[in-house]
């Protein structure tokens, strides 16, 4: 099994409206910073994963944003699998 660290970014879709972000984009008009716009809310999650390859470690990742991470309908989930440095076994 190789250890994998995993990055879940997970933001609201396109169509549905960001009241956080609408609030942080009016915000940063008021502090002076102009031409900012499109700003979206999010969260990111962080994690370690065993597994095989990184085919199962994007599989067993999809699996945990359908079920826990992310609502599917209304947020995306964008997943970034990177090999660890050192593995865990053989």
């Amino acid at each position: 099994m190789k250890r994998w660290d995993v990055l879940v970014e997970v933001s609201p879709r396109a169509e549905i409206a960001d009241p956080a972000g609408s609030t942080i984009e009016r915000a940063l008009a008021a502090l002076g910073f102009d031409g900012v716009s499109g700003v979206r809310v999010g969260k990111a999650i962080r994690m370690e994963l065993l597994a095989a390859d990184a085919a199962e470690a994007r599989t067993v990742t999809e699996q945990m944003c359908d079920r826990l991470l992310a609502n599917p309908v209304i947020e995306d989930a964008r997943i970034e699998l990177r090999a660890a440095e050192q593995d865990h076994g053989s």
